[in-house]
């Protein structure tokens, strides 16, 4: 994310200028953006003429610059875009003022946000900013006929590719090498700054050998990791171990994942924990929270009015961090995150446990 500018719009609502510069951005945006927001962007629409030429034809698409007051947010991920709904309340056309329009908000579209931020909002903008500079990166898993390949991304890990290659004896067996190449010809295809290979055994090894050999561009950016599983497990065992951070400073999903786990543990032995909106509200009216973590689509129902907790979620994260608490706002389209979902969506680590 890129930030332009900043400053104050009216009834002390803060104004930022910014321009998403990935999908991971475009997916920040859509949780910070609120029914009532001010979004401003430059756009097209089609403007109906009375015309005798243009009669038939529809209308003609104009460029124009307009705001509108937010009525709907649709991350579509597998789009690259960001579809913002709303009535336009100021055009550089007054006759189209009034009228509903989609501002669709692609990767480096410049756009104008203008509204009551919360500290969980501000804060993930300027996370966004920071994960700039980090490295993207991927997770190559391998152990003898398996081998996945997961990218790695603000909103989650997600599998791009996966190969079966049946190994060892028998009438279907395949030399391994075949699925060497296949993970090597895979990985040289993306336009990534690092690899962790990781995987239980030797496998790993011998395919990092295989690709030294034949893809010699890539072998300089990975990094060998073990771990006991491949696929969705091993990418969570790279994650939990902090493989991840050692090439990309800043990832929110490691630390979920690290969190998760001490929640799930603390629940398992019944220690300093607390889930669903219920026990954490009073956990953090007696300053027990320590850290708080909450799911970004719940978080975002509620603030709209379409959630069914009896308690305002707004009030519970400021009284958190009045009395010097951590918010941790989970991803729900990634593993950690749906465990969440799982409980309540809002679940906290406590300083001390409540009786």
């Amino acid at each position: 994310m890129r930030i332009s500018s900043r400053g104050r719009g009216e009834e002390g609502r803060e104004r930022i200028t910014l321009v998403p510069e990935n999908v991971d951005d475009l997916w920040h945006l859509s949780h910070v953006l609120e029914s009532g927001d001010l979004v401003s962007g430059d756009t097209t629409r089609r403007i109906q003429r009375d015309d005798d030429q243009m009669r038939d034809t529809g209308g003609q698409r104009e460029h124009m610059h307009i705001t509108i007051s937010v009525s709907d947010v649709e991350f579509a991920r597998f789009a690259n875009r960001l579809r913002v709904g709303g009535e336009i309340v100021d055009c550089s056309r007054e006759d189209q003022l009034g009228h509903h329009h989609t501002l669709n908000v692609e990767e480096h579209d410049e756009v104008t946000i203008e509204k009551h931020f919360k500290p969980d909002q501000l804060d993930r903008i300027e996370e966004a900013e920071q994960a700039a500079e980090n490295p993207d990166v991927v997770i190559a898993t391998v152990e003898e006929g398996e081998a996945h390949i997961h990218t790695v991304a603000q909103y989650g890990t997600e599998e791009r590719f996966s190969f079966t290659a049946p190994t060892g004896k028998g009438e279907y067996a395949r030399p391994r090498s075949e699925l060497f190449a296949e993970l090597g010809k895979a990985l040289s295809r993306m336009d990534v700054d690092a690899i962790i290979l990781a995987g239980p055994g030797f496998t790993k090894q011998d395919a990092r050998d295989y690709i030294a050999e034949n893809h010699r561009d890539v072998v300089d950016k990975i990094t060998v990791v073990d771990t006991s599983s491949v696929g969705d497990r091993g990418v969570h065992e790279v994650l939990k171990r902090g493989a991840v951070d050692e090439v990309q400073t800043q990832t929110r999903i490691s630390k979920e994942a690290d969190l998760i786990d001490d929640l799930m543990e603390g629940i398992s032995t019944g220690e300093k924990v607390a889930y669903g909106i219920e026990e954490v509200a009073e956990a953090a009216d007696f300053g027990a929270v320590e850290t708080l973590l909450v799911l970004d689509e719940r978080l975002r129902e509620e603030r709209q009015g379409a959630g069914e907790w009896d308690v305002d979620v707004n009030e519970v994260i400021q009284t958190v961090e009045r009395q010097g608490g951590d918010v941790a706002v989970f991803s729900s389209e990634f593993d950690p995150g749906r465990q969440l979902k799982n409980l309540g969506g809002i679940a906290a680590i406590l300083r001390y446990r409540l009786q």
